[in-house]
């Protein structure tokens, strides 16, 4: 715990998902007391299951561990600097997952709920806020997700004046592994990469001919569809999570370039016949008893998704634990609405975190709960923490959701959308590199990677620099 004397008053924090969660963990650790209020069990929402703190909803998957080449790898690294507990729970419950960090979704969720309900200066209340918190409260952090309740999100547009934007988000489905035919999957990673928590061969692949590539999309396509309501009749998809149907609507070979691509992977059983397109499924508990589809949202009726998903080879008798859903996603219109500090300019007690602010992906949604969490925490201690690096991952994210990084106009930034990190979004290098350790000169790919890699060295560098400065904690080994 950082060695910061306890505050009198507590720091509110509305929502117990990943970004709330982490919020509460990074006040308290700062010698702060927070109430965190969580509406689940007493509310529930159409996407989750469970009263757990920090539920995953969709995948089970944190995405690329890669560090040095990869900006939500990056991302990884920079949160378990700053004592990210999400990060903390994730390598503690990871499954194999290749080159990806994924986990058991229940033992993470159990682990982050344990971790705030034991901490001494955290209070869990588990109550519905329909209402926006009080300035009493003095110093909230707002952080109830892309499922904000109704009374909450219809304050919230009252109280900013403009419409919330919105986009939707769909689940895909888990099966359960011994309904899998492993006389046609097979064990193996793209590229045979080993991961986190894995050995090369975490994935399960289905691999299909042409012919029933080409029946798989018609069923996709033909598949009865959840109906929308009117409200949400215009509302677009964030095209990092669009459902598959939708993808094979926008053309015949583009599941073939996106989750179906048949790249890296070699069938044992007929190493000389590339599949047309292969399924892989990933590995969803720590049992390795479940499988989700990897990149299989959807939103398919039920009774469609167990016709057309049993058409995979591999999966004709497949055992479904959860189908795909489809729930709609709020989000601020953030660079016009929040501060640099992430506080609502028409209410600056209040702060936003995670999904609700634009950006989108787990690991996004916690490291700004984080921020948030550390910028609520210097508030509460009577300072005001300064904005990491743009160079950093963090500082990147918080570019894109405070609009530091895109022309505004008198209305407010231009097509402000939903992000996952990506090195787009980094300044540039002052000098990319050009040559080799050899002093041989980069060419094609390799330019990109060292360019990746040096963004990368960069920002942690940038960032144990600004934890030295501005938090005075112990860096992380």
């Amino acid at each position: 715990m950082m060695d910061h004397p306890n505050s009198a008053a507590p720091v509110h924090v509305v929502g117990g998902g990943l970004a709330g969660s982490e919020a509460a963990w990074q006040i308290a650790e700062s010698g702060v007391r927070v109430v965190l209020h969580e509406m689940r069990p007493v509310r529930p929402t159409e996407a989750h299951h469970t009263d757990g703190l920090a539920e995953l909803v969709c995948s089970n998957s944190f995405r690329s561990d890669d560090a040095a080449n990869n900006a939500v790898g990056l991302l990884h690294a920079e949160m378990r600097r700053l004592g990210s507990l999400i990060m903390r729970a994730a390598d503690a419950h990871q499954v194999p997952a290749g080159g990806a960090l994924a986990v058991d979704r229940d033992g993470f969720s159990a682990a982050v709920t344990r971790a705030l309900a034991e901490h001494p200066l955290i209070e869990i209340q588990r109550e519905e806020v329909a209402v926006i918190p009080p300035a009493e409260w003095g110093n909230v952090i707002v952080a109830t997700g892309p499922l904000t309740s109704a009374p909450l999100a219809e304050a919230i547009r009252a109280l900013t004046g403009m419409d919330a934007l919105a986009f939707f988000d769909a689940i895909a489905p888990i099966v359960h592994r011994d309904s899998i035919d492993m006389s046609v999957a097979w064990f193996q990673s793209r590229y045979d990469k080993v991961g986190p928590g894995g050995n090369g061969a975490d994935y399960l692949n289905c691999p299909m001919t042409r012919e029933q590539y080409d029946a798989f999309v018609d069923a996709l396509i033909e598949g009865e569809k959840v109906d929308f309501k009117d409200w949400e009749i215009n509302t677009p998809y964030f095209d990092g999570c669009l459902p598959i149907e939708v993808m094979a609507e926008r053309g015949r070979e583009t599941l073939r370039h996106g989750p179906m691509k048949p790249v890296g992977l070699t069938n044992p059983r007929d190493p000389t016949v590339k599949p047309y397109a292969i399924v892989q499924l990933r590995q969803d508990n720590k049992l390795g008893t479940l499988y989700n589809l990897v990149g299989f949202q959807t939103k398919l009726k039920h009774g469609a998704q167990m016709r057309v998903f049993r058409t995979i080879p591999g999966l004709e008798n497949a055992e479904f634990a959860r189908l795909g859903g489809l729930h709609r996603n709020t989000f601020l219109n953030s660079p016009k609405l929040l501060d640099a500090q992430l506080r609502l300019r028409a209410a600056p007690h209040l702060r936003f975190a995670g999904q609700i602010t634009g950006c989108e992906g787990y690991v996004e949604s916690a490291s700004v709960g984080l921020i948030a969490g550390l910028c609520a925490a210097a508030n509460a201690q009577g300072r005001e923490l300064p904005p990491p690096p743009p160079t950093t991952a963090f500082g990147a994210l918080l570019g894109h959701i405070t609009g530091g990084h895109i022309e505004t106009i008198d209305a407010g930034p231009r097509s402000f959308q939903p992000m996952n990190i990506n090195f787009g979004l980094f300044p540039p290098l002052a000098n990319p590199p050009t040559r080799k350790a050899d002093g041989t000169r980069l060419r094609g790919n390799e330019k990109t990677v060292a360019k990746k890699q040096a963004i990368s060295a960069r920002a942690l560098s940038d960032l144990d620099r600004w934890i030295a400065d501005s938090l005075r904690i112990a860096r992380a080994a």
